[in-house]
This record gives structure tokens, C-alpha cells and sequence, in this order.
């Protein structure tokens, strides 16, 4: 059972999660939080697998929160969910921690199947999301965090591959059968592709890529 804490600051949404979530075998609510403050209570108190949060709410919001929780070097992932479809939030909410990102108006199988896909270790960025920030990330300026990294050493064909993929948003496992690989062995990959862009996370990895121009964004 994945256990999750739902932060956000409307009640009846919290609610309405809930009880959707509960039509899931797969995942039990242990936790509520109405403001960034009470989510940070809340993952140290119940140790969530997964914390799900909006990113508008009064006090802390779920940028500050990010911010927080990577200070405290929290390991807990973070999926955000937000009605707000700005690209700017995502790539703030990116850079800030978050392994996810999803909009409100998923469906209940797209939600658990995310919150599945953090649980296991992985990221999720809707795919449509990440054309757009692909497409307009290099007019932006590089994170102060990445500056100071030196410049990585050349990907293979292979790395730059699996980089695509995942940029796409694709999991371990579906990497590993679109490229005829073992799971092992994309994991392997992957783990050298941190290494070589200097970052922890998958997440950091596609966007540190993106503002070094090693993607190259989807044809309009």
C-alpha cells in the first residue's frame, strides 16, 4: 500500500482526493494538510511514500514548501497538483524538488498510476507540459544551482537516447522495452547520466539537459 498526504488548501478538494484515491487498492491517505506549514508537520510525523501538493496556498506555498523540504533534505517525492497550467510554476516547482507534475483534471488511473510511478522512484511530467517547457526553456536563464557545475562529459548515443526518453516521461520499464533493454541496464544509464550532468534526480537531469541543449524540442 502507497501511503500519501494530500496538501492543499481547499477543503472539499482534499476531500474529493480522498475519496477518489480510496477507490484505489493501492494507495491509503494518512495524512491532510492545509498549508505548506502542516505539510511539512505532516511528512515528518507520518513519513508518506508520496506527498501530493498544490501549489497556491495561503502561508507556505508548494514552491516554499519545495524549497523546505529540500533544505531539511527531505527524500520524500513530491507531486504536484495543481489546476494552475503555467509553465513558469512548473519549471519553478521543478527546480524546487518536485518528481511530478499533473493537473487536476486527470483521471483517477492517470493519478494512482503517478503516484505508483513516485512511489517506485521514478518522475512524471505530463508529456504535453514537457514539449512546452522543452520548447521554451532556452529563453530562460540557467538555475543559480546548475552555474557552478562544470560542464558534463559527452553523453553517448545511448545516454542521450534513454535522456529523450525520459524527458518524455517514460518509465524505467518502458524505456527498457522500447529500447529491447534490461531494466538493470537503464537503470545502469540512468545512473551514469546523473553522474556525468552532476545531479541527483532524473528531473534535474532532463532540465540541467534542456538549457545545455543536449534535447532539442518536438517539432511544432
Amino acid at each position: 500500500m502507497i501511503r500519501v498526504v494530500i496538501a492543499d488548501d481547499q477543503t472539499l478538494m482534499r476531500q474529493g482526493l480522498q475519496s477518489l484515491l480510496e477507490l484505489s487498492e493501492e494507495v491509503a491517505v494518512v495524512g491532510h494538510a492545509s498549508d505548506g506549514d502542516e505539510a511539512l508537520e505532516r511528512v515528518v510525523e507520518v513519513s508518506p511514500d508520496v506527498l501530493l501538493l498544490d501549489l497556491r496556498m495561503p502561508g507556505r506555498d508548494g514552491i516554499a514548501t519545495l524549497e523546505a523540504l529540500r533544505e531539511r533534505g527531505s527524500e520524500v517525492p513530491v507531486l504536484v497538483l495543481t489546476t494552475f497550467d503555467d509553465d513558469e510554476l512548473v519549471l519553478r516547482a521543478l527546480r524546487a524538488g518536485a518528481r511530478g507534475y499533473l493537473l487536476k483534471d486527470v483521471a483517477l488511473e492517470e493519478l494512482v498510476g503517478a503516484i505508483r510511478t513516485l512511489a517506485a522512484g521514478e518522475t512524471l511530467v505530463q508529456p504535453a507540459l514537457t514539449n512546452r517547457l522543452m520548447r521554451g526553456i532556452g529563453r530562460r536563464p540557467e538555475p543559480d544551482d546548475f552555474v557552478h557545475l562544470p560542464t558534463p562529459e559527452p553523453l553517448s548515443p545511448r545516454e542521450t537516447e534513454i535522456l529523450r526518453l525520459l524527458a518524455s516521461g517514460f518509465t524505467n520499464r518502458e524505456i527498457a522495452e522500447a529500447l529491447f533493454l534490461a531494466e538493470g541496464t537503464v537503470k545502469n544509464h540512468i545512473s551514469t547520466l546523473l553522474a556525468k550532468l552532476g545531479v541527483k534526480d532524473r528531473t534535474r537531469a532532463v532540465l540541467r539537459a534542456l538549457h545545455l541543449g543536449l534535447l532539442t524540442a518536438p517539432s511544432a
